[in-house]
């Protein structure tokens, strides 16, 4: 791989992540507040239920966080989230 594409990939993966968390959740809250404010029984579960994404994004964040800490790093192998000793 020449320098550029590195590049190009590490660019992709900055954007894409800045645009899930930075936007995304955000996004996510304020569809959970609308649904809420609309009201309903479909409401209140689709307002709990943005609200319930949007809290495990903020826990695993902290998770990783603190992990990284520890000299422990997440890992995704067995579907769910596992802390894992650094090789």
């Amino acid at each position: 791989m020449d320098n550029l594409t590195l590049a190009l990939d590490a660019v992709w993966r900055i954007l894409l992540a800045g645009l899930l968390l930075g936007a995304g959740l955000p996004a996510i809250f304020a569809l959970g507040v609308r649904s809420l404010a609309h009201g309903g029984t479909a409401g209140r579960a689709g307002g709990y239920a943005s609200f319930t994404i949007v809290l495990l994004a903020v826990a695993l964040g902290i998770t990783f966080i603190v992990a990284t800490g520890f000299g422990r790093e997440l890992s995704f192998e067995h579907v769910y989230p596992t802390l894992v000793s650094k090789d």
